[in-house]
This record gives C-alpha cells, structure tokens and sequence, in this order.
C-alpha cells in the first residue's frame, strides 16, 4: 500500500465539508448484482399431473389432513421443543449479529492513557507526574459500494440461516409422522396376531376335541399347537418394534419416553390416507421448497463476495483523526488518507477470481439444488399413487382370504377338509391382512413424503 496523509489544523466546518465532499464522489457498487431470482428452464408441470399452481403451500399445516389428534399434538409440541429446529434457530441469531457487524462505512474508535511519574535532574529534584492521553478515530468511505456488498451477502446469508429452519422443520416433521405412523401400524399388527392367536388356540380346541373322540390324530393336534406358538412368537417382534418408534419420537420431542410410552400403549387406528391436494408446478419449488430458497440465498451471497473483491482491487480513502493531550498542552491532526493497492495486486485478483468461482459453483448448486427438487416430487406423486392401488389390491386380497378361511373352517368342523388345509388358509389370511396394513402405512407415509417434497408446512404454525 503506498499511503498520502495530509496533516491539516482547520476548523471543525472544513472538516464536515470534506467529508461531504468524499461522500458525493462515491461511486456505483461494483462486480455482480446480487440475484433476486436466477432464471432456469422448467417443464410446465410435473409428469401425470395437472398444470395448477398449488399456491403458498408453505404455510399449510398439511398433517391435520390425517385427522389425528395425537399427531396434532405430537407435531405442536416437537415444533417448540425439537433441539434440532432450536439450534437452527439459534444461526439465524449468529447470522444477524453478523449482519449487524457491517456497516457501509466503515470506522474505528481508539484511545490510550499513559501515566509515569519522573524525577527532574540529576540531583534527585522533585518528582512530578507526567500523563499522555489520545483519542482518535477512523473512518473509511465505501467508494466503490464493497461494503454495500459485504452488506448484501450478509443479509442473503442471514435469510438464508431463516430458510434452514425450514428445512429443519420439515426433515423433523417427516421423521416424526414416520415414526408415528409406524407405531401405529405395529400396534394394528399386534391386534391382527392376537386375533390370530384366539382363532388358532379355537382350531387347537377342535383337533384336541377330535382326538378325544376318535375323529383326529395327534398329528394334527402338534401341527395346530405348533402354529399357535408360532403366532404367539411374533408379538414380541411387534412390541419391540411398537416401543423403538415411541423411544424414536420421544428424542424428536425432547421429552422423556416413559409418559409417551403409555400414552400411546393405550392404542389408535393406523393413520388414514388423505386425499390430495395437488402438486402444483414445478416452479412452485422455487419459493415454496426451503432448500432450494436457501441455495438461492447461498449463490446471492456468494455473488456479492465477488463485489467485494472486486472493490478490494481499489484505491479507498479513509478519514483519520486524533486528539492528544500531553499534561495541560492539547494538540489534536485530521487528514484524508488516500489507499492504493499496487504491490498486492496479484493477490487480490487472485481472491477475485476465487469468489467468481465459488460464486459459479454456487449457481450450479442451486440449479442442482432445483433438479432434485423436481425428482423428489415426481418420485415422491409415483410412489404415492402406486401405494394406493397396491393398497386397494391387497385389501380385496385380505377380504378374500378371509373369506376363504372361514369356509375353511367350516368344512373342518364339518369333516369335509383335512388340517392341513385349514392351517394354510390361515396362514393366507393372516399374511395378507399384514401385507394389507403395511402397504397402508406405507401409502400414508408416502403421503406426507409428498406434502414435504413440494414444500408444504415449511412456514406453517404449530396446531
């Protein structure tokens, strides 16, 4: 840096007319304007879906659609307690402190006091006290608009650490009705495997019954027993699998496990399958999904680096002053320092073209960011759909099964069908009503995997 100082003893109006002066020449920002919204090529609507915008899903609190209390109030409470979205939360404080921390004019505030006391001559005279006080302070103009876009990433950056709560709210939400979701199918597999059980101990009941009475054989009863207790060893994998979900969502709410264990012990129907809504069009992604906001923030940020940079690579000026007082004597200096970043220049263009590029491979971040976006949703609306007619498949499958045992067992009571066939038409049974409960609950959850994909409740308030 090669520094002018000029040292000038004026009065206090030269000095605002100077400032004024320097504050006039300012000149425009320079390097890239920051994004609003960058421009990217979309397909009018998503595959197999209707071209309807969806709106401000964002702020819609899509998991009342499954009119649960429970859930309702799962989600209200979690929303306020989750240490995830706390600590989310708690960035968005760290990025407004530092958003508070730039300034467009940049400026300084020093002082000092010495104090020392000294003998006068060699003679040991007498001894007196000798203090030195100073106060200065500097202020740097923004000629060339780089704190102006220190200001701009700042502000992307501190709306950016906003739109990862969002992001934090909804991966939270997903994880909560999932596990929610599981539970509740867990505990229905439970009801279906001791309705299995009372059914096999009657078909143990009616071989045991034939035995004594000449009709049956020992064979039979051994195969009837041995599927009994082969009903019964699957209620522990089902309670095991019940508390894992509830000990899963007790650490998403932040709360002790052991009151929502027997809160939910006292058991629900599975969560229903909501009816739409739609999923809109995929430039609905670019203001309702968080993460695709936040990579729009990010690549905003990173363009303003690319100003500041570049104002780097320029002459600055700055205003310094200082008073000093020496015992009873005051003196004090102004001057306009003049700043010129010769020697360093390499260097600094070097930083340029870094921010450049960070601020490229921010662009194809959030294009990125965008793409995968459209895929979620996409994914997210075939699976959804799939779920369903699987559901409706295997339901009709269920009933037919149950159908088919009951006749089954009428004919054995009857005489007119072995064990062996009976046993199986149960096995089909209770298979199917399991494959039945599951496929719902994979259709709900993939429900809301869809609500989340599109964006919806990232902004909604708790219930």
């Amino acid at each position: 840096m090669i520094s002018m100082a000029l040292k000038l003893r004026q009065g206090a109006s030269h000095l605002c007319l100077l400032s004024v002066g320097l504050a006039l020449s300012a000149c425009v920002a320079v390097g890239p304007d920051p994004y609003g919204e960058p421009q990217i090529q979309l397909a009018n609507t998503f595959v197999d879906s209707k071209g309807t915008s969806a709106g401000n899903v964002a702020v819609n609190s899509f998991w009342t659609e499954y009119h649960d209390n429970t859930l309702d109030n799962l989600v209200s409470r979690g929303l306020a307690q989750n240490l995830d979205i706390i600590a989310a939360k708690e960035r968005i404080n760290a990025a407004e402190a530092d958003l508070r921390g730039l300034s467009p004019l940049s400026s300084q505030l020093f002082g000092n006091t010495n104090v020392a006391r000294q003998r006068g001559g060699s003679d040991g005279g007498p001894t007196y006290t000798n203090t030195t006080s100073a106060l200065g302070a500097s202020f740097v103009f923004d000629l060339f608009g780089g704190a102006q876009r220190a200001r701009q990433g700042g502000r992307a950056r501190y709306l950016s650490a906003e739109t990862q709560v969002e992001t934090t709210r909804l991966a939270w939400l997903a994880e909560l009705i999932a596990a929610y979701s599981d539970a509740r199918y867990n505990q229905q597999a439970l009801t279906l495997t001791r309705s299995t059980i009372k059914g096999r101990e009657g078909t143990l009941q009616i071989a045991q019954d034939k035995l004594e009475v000449g009709t049956g054989n020992a064979y039979d009863v051994a195969q009837a027993e041995a599927l009994l207790q082969t009903a019964k060893a699957d209620l522990p994998v089902f309670e095991a699998q019940f508390n894992a979900q509830v000990f899963r969502i007790a650490t998403l709410l932040n709360e002790p496990s052991g009151p929502l264990l027997g809160k939910l012990q006292l058991g629900a129907p599975p969560l229903r399958i909501p009816a739409g809504p739609g999923t809109g069009v995929p430039a609905d992604l670019l203001r309702n999904r968080p993460d695709v906001l936040s990579a729009q923030l990010n690549l905003s940020a990173a363009v303003a680096e690319v100003g500041v940079a570049t104002a780097d690579l320029l002459p600055s000026i700055s205003l310094t002053g200082q008073v000093t007082d020496i015992s009873s004597a005051t003196s004090w200096s102004f001057g306009p320092q003049l700043s010129l970043p010769i020697f360093n220049q390499g260097l600094l263009r070097a930083t340029r073209d870094r921010r450049a590029s960070e601020a490229k491979q921010a662009e194809i971040a959030w294009r990125q960011s965008v793409s995968s976006a459209v895929e979620d949703v996409q994914t997210a609306q075939s699976n959804l759909r799939r779920y369903k007619q699987r559901v409706a498949t295997l339901d009709q499958a269920a009933n037919s099964y149950t159908k088919a045992y009951e006749l089954a067992l009428e004919n054995y009571q009857a005489g007119s069908l072995d064990l062996l066939n009976l046993l199986d038409a149960d096995r089909s049974r209770i298979a199917a009503q399991l494959s039945a409960a599951a496929a719902r609950n994979d259709a709900a959850k993939a429900w809301s995997v869809l609500q989340i994909s599109i964006g919806t409740g990232a902004n909604a308030p708790s219930v």
